[in-house]
């Protein structure tokens, strides 16, 4: 991380959009300050294209003389009721806000709001490395004001409160994710009296809809090593309110001096592997849900685990009863009910299929079977079974990757011939019912798993006189008038 002077700031910040809102701010006579994000940003050198403004007095009326002064080329909305404006200009946006201070009601994160000075403004911040401000007024232009040392936390690797944790967690609990999620982006410890803070002040947490923590732990997810994140919600108490499904995978029981693997860790490990072989694939957010099932692919094995005498821990079903329970963990948090929530039930689900596959001869049945009920989803769905390997016997390990390259090839080669069309028999549910005059019921799905199943198995070809065969036969089995044949 770079220190920079005022100097130094204040040549960064030789851009046309700052000097046009100094000028404004030196013609309305208010004090006006970069705030925020973008100054944490410029001493981590990251860019940013997002600029929070303070002004001490109306930040709408320094947003309309800078709309004014910019003409056509940029573009001004007002939210009165928050008592900010935006100005967006290309790429660039600018939020303006009103110096202020606030308070809370113990039952809300809605604050009652009251002009302030620019203390008062950075004493209600979240974090101490959010809390600097640089002036843009042009006799103290690129003057940081840094009351709470945020750049030595920024230099340390830190996350801190610039006030007492509590008040500033009590006021707004999902500064509490905040928190967590800052210190997995940026990879930096959280403080231990903020941690403690986390502690004493996880429940207040419940206050806060499911779709803001959802946010919030989407962006955990999309972190560069995500399970930072989940550790400090686990050792914090939050993940207990939020996810407890996952909390509960934290436990390890010991019989007969047999222990069974630590499930909560092992997921974080697992997402960990589908992250190294994710992170340089964009879109990032192309694969969160894959991301989602790894944390919650084992999420069963709570409900499931049985102690069998002279065999040891058992998780029979766990990924049946684990893809049951992703659709009430999604609805809570307020995540995407449709195909997002669907990709990943059907990735926990079949988690254990290309294992079971693998461990025994790899069969042209058994991977055209998985490819037909993993269809889009079969690339996804063996990128997660190869990061469910983190057995330390490497030459087991060794053993399992290469029955997955196997499987891997025949699931290559089956696409290479257009799976979708080889899988699906020529013969569809319409025609049995046009065929033997049937209404939609339970014969017609008899006949057409029959005719799937003979396909899936390779014992017939995808083609309409083999099927017919078949299919002539099964109805007579089932005792259904036979049609006359042409």
């Amino acid at each position: 991380m770079k220190l920079y002077s005022d100097s130094a700031l204040a040549k960064i910040l030789d851009k046309d959009i700052f000097h046009q809102i100094s000028g404004v701010a030196d013609r309305l006579g208010v004090e006006c300050y970069v705030v925020g994000g973008y100054v944490r940003d410029i001493f981590l050198e990251r860019s940013s294209d997002d600029i929070d403004v303070v002004v001490v007095g109306s930040g709408i009326e320094v947003a309309k003389a800078l709309k004014q002064q910019l003409g056509r080329r940029a573009h001004l909305s007002v939210f009165r009721n928050f008592g900010t404006a935006q100005v967006k200009m290309g790429d660039m946006e600018v939020e303006f806000v009103g110096a202020r201070k606030e308070s809370y009601s113990h039952d809300s994160r809605k604050p009652v709001v009251e002009d302030g000075t620019l203390e008062d403004d950075q004493n209600r911040r979240d974090f101490t490395i959010n809390a600097m401000a640089i002036c843009l007024n042009s006799n103290r232009f690129g003057q940081l004001v840094d009351p709470f040392n945020g750049i030595a936390d920024l230099e340390d690797g830190i996350i801190a409160t610039p006030l007492d944790p509590e008040v500033t967690f009590s006021d707004d609990p999902l500064r509490m994710m905040r928190c967590i999620r800052f210190a997995t982006q940026l990879n930096f410890q959280i403080e231990d009296e903020t941690f403690e803070g986390l502690q004493r002040m996880a429940d207040r947490i419940r206050i806060v809809s499911g779709e803001r923590i959802a946010v919030e732990l989407n962006k955990i997810m999309l972190a560069p090593h995500p399970s930072i994140g989940f550790e400090y919600l686990q050792r914090s108490g939050l993940l207990q309110i939020i996810l407890p499904e996952v909390a509960a995978l934290d436990i390890v029981e010991r019989r007969d001096g047999r222990a069974h693997k630590n499930n909560f860790y092992h997921s974080l490990e697992v997402l960990e592997n589908v992250c190294n072989h994710t992170s340089h694939l964009s879109p990032l957010t192309s694969h969160l849900y894959l991301r989602w099932a790894a944390l919650l692919h084992d999420v069963g094995k709570t409900k499931s685990k049985r102690w069998e005498p002279g065999v040891g821990w058992t998780f029979h079903n766990h990924n049946i009863i684990g893809a049951k329970m992703v659709p009430q963990i999604f609805r809570r948090l307020k995540l995407p009910m449709g195909a997002e929530m669907r990709q990943v039930q059907l990735l926990v689900d079949l988690h254990m299929r290309p294992q079971v596959i693998a461990d025994s001869e790899v069969t042209d049945s058994a991977v055209r079977r998985l490819l037909n009920d993993a269809g889009d989803y079969i690339d996804d769905l063996m990128l997660l079974c190869e990061a469910d390997i983190t057995s330390k016997n490497e030459v087991k390990k060794r053993m399992f990757l290469e029955n997955f390259r196997m499987v891997r090839e025949k699931l290559a080669d089956l696409k290479e011939k257009d799976y979708k069309r080889l899988l699906q028999p020529v013969i569809d549910g319409n025609e049995i019912m046009q065929m033997f005059h049937l209404q939609p019921s339970r014969e017609v799905g008899v006949l057409k798993q029959y005719l799937k199943d003979a396909v899936l198995d390779n014992r017939v070809d995808n083609e309409r006189e083999a099927l017919m065969a078949l299919l002539i036969d099964k109805a007579r089995q089932m005792g259904l008038p036979i049609p006359e044949q042409p």
